[in-house]
């Protein structure tokens, strides 16, 4: 399965934060390097200090070379740290006074300046400091090496704790730049969020171009999404033409099919003509009912993404259809009656398709009601609705679920001798769901069907 992609605004704070991160580590490493040589070059600048002092007091002599410790110097290595403090002096490669084993350096050349090296004494690290001087014994000179080393716990207990204050700021550092990286990513990603939000608050048939001030960096973005607007608002215009002339192109031809056969069966008087036109206008009517629900649907589906919302009265709208559909209720025998019409009942909606479903409630009931009954419509007004109601007397539902008969195409089992294309009841359900109301479809006492159509007061 493939992997949803990172989000804009984590990968911003991921990003930052790994850059804090290495700031971070970067600024710990440079205190604590920094902090070791500081550290070593206070202890070398007393080591070399104290080894210059004791070179100071080297004497020469006839009876050899003779010194006086000062032991101030070693006073002031020990008020330093709580370090062990070592010293050698050598004449002529043999130790005089000191520590015998105290190591010496190999590979330099011995200068009257101290030279500063690290070693290993008696398992301990030591910084030691070795400087040398000539004198003269029985007037010959002699090269005296001194030396004086001290161990590095105190140094490196200093120099650990700058570091530790230098991880605790790092961490401080890194914590604040957390923060700031997520303030960063939502003003970075604001102007996003604003141009989604101007574009989202839109209606569905809003189809202007997106003007919203934005960044930059975002102007490709709004260009391409105004070029797409432009591109699907032309789709949908060529669509709506397309719909308007097929029904045009599709009714008209049925029509005149339809009155020419009804004209030849009047002055027809042969009995097999007469019942092969008779099927002809038939197959007409069923071919004209279906391709104009095929049509009614499309419109529908089309329409209900951008509805022409606006005022609609149903009671004007209601008295309308019982005109149009009197003559047809008339040469069926049937009684088509409206009640609660009187007063004004307006609600806020697509009139086309309003119309196109309360048209199609009416055709279902007077095509399965039998002659001599009465196919009734109310109108009702209530506080927060309206109802549409239309009962009949026809087959009912034969115990069929609601939801199975608003499915396209689909008819009920007792009407397979009617002619219906199955998708008056999904015009119905699809109106009443783009408006927010609802529809439903029951049985009523005594044989028939009551369907109600109610649409909320916006």
């Amino acid at each position: 399965m493939r992997q949803a992609p990172m989000s804009l605004r984590r990968r911003l704070v991921l990003q930052l934060l790994g850059i804090a991160a290495v700031l971070a580590i970067l600024l710990y490493l440079t205190v604590r390097t920094v902090a070791n040589s500081a550290a070593e070059a206070t202890q070398d600048g007393v080591l070399g200090a104290a080894t210059l002092a004791i070179a100071e007091r080297l004497q020469g002599g006839e009876t050899g070379v003779s010194l006086d410790l000062p032991y101030e110097a070693f006073s002031i290595l020990g008020s330093i740290s709580d370090d062990r403090i070592f010293y050698r002096v050598d004449a002529n490669g043999e130790t005089l006074t000191g520590y015998a084993d105290l190591p010496l350096p190999q590979y330099e050349t011995l200068s009257v300046e101290p030279v500063f090296f690290s070693d290993l004494y008696e398992g301990v690290a030591v910084r030691i400091a070795v400087a040398a001087r000539t004198v003269l014994v029985k007037r010959e000179p002699i090269l005296v090496t001194v030396a004086v080393g001290q161990t590095r716990q105190g140094q490196e207990a200093i120099a650990q704790r700058t570091a530790n204050l230098a991880a605790a700021i790092g961490l401080a550092a890194f914590a604040l730049a957390a923060l700031l990286s997520m303030l960063t990513a939502g003003s970075v990603l604001g102007p996003i969020n604003r141009l989604a939000d101007a574009v989202g608050r839109r209606g569905p048939h809003d189809l202007r171009a997106v003007d919203h001030p934005s960044p930059e960096e975002l102007r490709p973005l709004v260009t391409a999404l105004n070029g797409f607007i432009a591109r699907l608002r032309g789709a949908l215009s060529r669509t709506e033409t397309f719909i308007a002339e097929a029904a045009h192109h599709i009714r008209t031809p049925l029509a005149t099919v339809r009155a020419r056969a009804e004209i030849a069966l009047r002055q027809t008087q042969a009995d097999e003509t007469r019942e092969a036109l008779r099927a002809v206008i038939r197959a007409v009517e069923e071919s004209s009912r279906s391709a104009g629900q095929l049509l009614d649907h499309a419109t529908v589906v089309y329409r209900s993404d951008r509805l022409a919302d606006g005022p609609v009265d149903l009671a004007r709208l209601m008295q309308g259809l019982v005109r149009s559909h009197a003559p047809t209720a008339e040469l069926r025998d049937l009684e088509l009656t409206l009640s609660g019409a009187d007063a004004p009942a307006v609600v806020q909606g697509d009139r086309l398709l309003l119309e196109s479903a309360l048209r199609n409630l009416i055709d279902n009931a007077i095509k399965y009601s039998p002659p001599e009954s009465e196919v009734s419509l109310e109108l009702e007004a209530r506080a927060d609705d309206v109802a549409v109601r239309v009962r009949d007397r026809g087959r009912g539902l034969a115990g069929q679920v609601q939801s199975d008969l608003t499915r396209r195409f689909a008819r009920g089992d007792n009407v397979d001798d009617v002619v219906g294309s199955g998708l008056g009841l999904t015009i119905v359900a699809e109106v009443a769901e783009v408006h927010g109301g609802r529809f439903r479809l029951e049985e009523r006492e005594g044989g028939g069907t009551c369907a109600e159509l109610v649409l909320p007061l916006r």
